[in-house]
């Protein structure tokens, strides 16, 4: 379904290996195997015409305001679920602005 409605997929390019070293991450990292999905996710794309762009592991997403692109570094901490920017005083739920930011950083690598 994610294939056949969109003609293009940002996703963050983790290192899951790594992922799996933090004892509190591990568990649920290896229930989902994301690895898996994005290889599969990346596989199916390609009939249906869907594009998965992978946006740099180190691109700050969840930091950076969808906004006004200030960012904020506190959010580092994975405790912090939302924020409200300093800048331009837009709240940010952290998942919803990080996938903002990952799709307009993949529109931005097919258009260069």
């Amino acid at each position: 379904k994610l294939v056949k409605e969109n003609q293009l997929i940002g996703i963050e390019d983790l290192q899951v290996r790594n992922m799996l070293k933090n004892h509190q991450l591990a568990q649920a990292i290896s229930d989902v195997s994301w690895s898996e999905f994005f290889r599969m996710l990346e596989y199916k794309a390609v009939p249906h015409g869907c594009r998965v762009v992978r946006v740099p592991k180190f691109y700050p997403s969840s930091q950076t305001c969808c906004k006004c692109g200030y960012q904020n570094k506190d959010t580092k901490n994975l405790a912090i679920r939302a924020w409200d920017c300093p800048v331009c005083g837009h709240h940010h739920d952290r998942d919803v602005n990080a996938a903002r930011n990952i799709l307009a950083k993949a529109k931005e690598i097919i258009s260069a």
